[in-house]
């Protein structure tokens, strides 16, 4: 065997992950909200790139899953991608299929026409001449809890101790509206009698809303029922006993407060009256809007037709005419980081039009496939996981995984995310499959028409649900239940037993 330098030639594939190839992934599985952020980032870092001010939204004109088009036989999608350096050319680009995409359209929503999910209150202006609105329309911010209280406080007291004492319990005050530390450690810290800390609390207690700087449930409760005058030896004795209310101990209760059973019930329904957090209702963050990425409405042909939601799409443009403008009159040291930023800009546009593209495709085959329980309810949900979707949209199942991630579709039943549209199935008695969402959905039915005199154990809805036709466990049931967050039977019957 001859040794000895030699020339020799091989041919090998590997996966090269460009940090543009990274930046299409990550926007694929981004948020509306995270891609707003990104784009806004790159319009700060790049000159080439500029928001497109015109009121021109993509026009997807989706038809019905059933009429869509065939899909295009050389058409990439994002696990393609990764093994190329750059996005295809505009022959070969998918997102360029639909020329009319990015065309002016006279009559349309750029000349001001309503769109077809716009709503009817909805407009732009470029300054406020027209703002109807007044000063005295403008919502004011309600007060915190420590301003409300401290005004109380403030009206409250008169001397300057009591008034420090009080402050500095409304400091300790949790969101919930307890008292974070003991009143020992209060007076301790704070070099002032114990009896005197006490006494402060005490009347703070009364402040409104009635319940605050308690130091347990028992304490807020019971300053809730001394303010209606209600908090007899009987009702103390039921709030000494808290823990045997929670477990509908009721004939332990009974035992307890040395009351019967009518009257039990009246206590019960009143405690369920006070409310156990009292501060909770202060500070609150207001609920944060769900904005959906994909909008959807019934077609004149009894389908579905589906639209990309216009306010979740950033439009960005590449400014060709200051690249060319700017481009011959750059030095030589700055012509490379101009094409690097020329090149930047195409990229984030073209990924962020593949962005769009594939998640129509990926939501227009969910709806396909669950038609049934967009017509009918969630009793249809069929069974369907992320091979089913990738096989029908010839995807790879992680570019379905990332699609779907935190995309939400508004539908005529409510706005659901993708993934609540892929559930597991559980064989039926005669071979056919259950969705086991549908299946969570039936147990939650059948317990909540329950009555007091035929509670349903796990094994009676095992035997009901066989006689529907699905197989399954007793485990099984005991699992659904617990996620549906249903107590026991044994729990349930004691519910019931107390009158609403």
């Amino acid at each position: 065997m001859a040794v000895g330098p030699r020339l020799e030639f091989r041919q090998t594939q590997s996966l090269i992950m460009t940090p543009q190839l990274r930046q299409a992934i990550k926007l694929l599985q981004f948020t509306n909200l995270e891609v707003a952020a990104f784009v806004e980032q790159e319009l700060e870092r790049n000159p080439l790139l500029e928001r497109d001010e015109r009121s021109e939204r993509v026009s997807n004109d989706a038809a019905a899953p059933d009429q869509r088009p065939e899909r295009n036989p050389i058409e990439p999608d994002t696990a393609d991608l990764a093994g190329a350096a750059t996005l295809p050319e505009r022959g070969a680009d998918p997102l360029d299929v639909n020329e009319h995409a990015e065309r002016y359209d006279a009559g349309g929503p750029s000349d001001g026409e309503p769109s077809s999910f716009a709503g009817s209150g909805r407009g732009g202006a470029h300054d406020f001449g027209d703002d109807g609105r007044d000063v005295q329309d403008m919502a004011e911010s309600p007060p915190s809890l420590r301003e409300h209280l401290g005004e109380q406080l403030r009206l409250g007291f008169d001397d300057p101790v009591d008034r420090m004492i009080g402050a500095h319990l409304i400091a300790l005050l949790c969101p919930a509206g307890r008292l974070t530390a003991e009143p020992t450690a209060v007076a301790r810290a704070m070099g002032i009698p114990l009896d005197r800390v006490e006494a402060v609390r005490a009347r703070m207690m009364r402040f409104d809303p009635v319940g605050l700087f308690a130091r347990d449930l028992k304490e807020c409760l019971a300053a809730q029922l001394a303010e209606r005058n209600r908090l007899d030896p009987a009702m103390a004795a039921l709030l000494d006993n808290l823990d045997a209310l929670a477990r509908r101990d009721m004939r332990h209760l009974l035992s307890v407060c040395g009351v019967d059973a009518e009257d039990l019930a009246d206590m019960v329904a009143e405690i369920r009256q006070l409310d156990p957090k009292p501060g909770a209702a202060y500070d609150a963050a207001p609920p944060q809007t769900l904005i959906p990425d994909v909008l959807m409405r019934p077609a004149p042909d009894g389908g579905w037709m589906l639209e990309l939601n216009p306010d979740t799409l950033p439009r960005v443009l590449v400014n060709q005419r200051f690249y060319a403008r700017v481009a011959p009159l750059a030095a030589r040291e700055d012509r490379g980081f101009i094409a690097e930023q020329l090149q930047s800009a195409n990229w984030l546009v073209k990924s962020l039009q593949q962005r769009a593209q594939t998640i129509l495709k990926v939501a227009s085959e969910i709806i396909r496939q669950q038609d049934g329980f967009l017509r009918h309810g969630v009793a249809h949900l069929r069974p369907l996981i992320l091979r089913d979707i990738a096989a029908a949209v010839e995807m790879h199942e992680s570019t379905v995984s990332r699609v779907t991630a935190n995309k939400y579709i508004a539908t005529p039943r409510g706005t659901f995310e993708l993934k609540y549209f892929f559930t597991t199935a559980i064989n039926g008695t005669s071979g056919e499959a259950h969705s086991a969402e549908a299946v969570r959905h039936r147990i939650r039915g059948m317990i909540l028409a329950e009555t007091p005199d035929s509670i349903l154990s796990d094994d009676a809805i095992v035997l009901a649900l066989r006689g529907e036709g699905v197989d399954i466990a007793r485990r099984t049931v005991a699992k659904y239940r617990e996620a549906l967050r249903i107590p026991s039977s044994v729990q349930r019957k004691r519910e019931k037993a107390i009158p609403a």
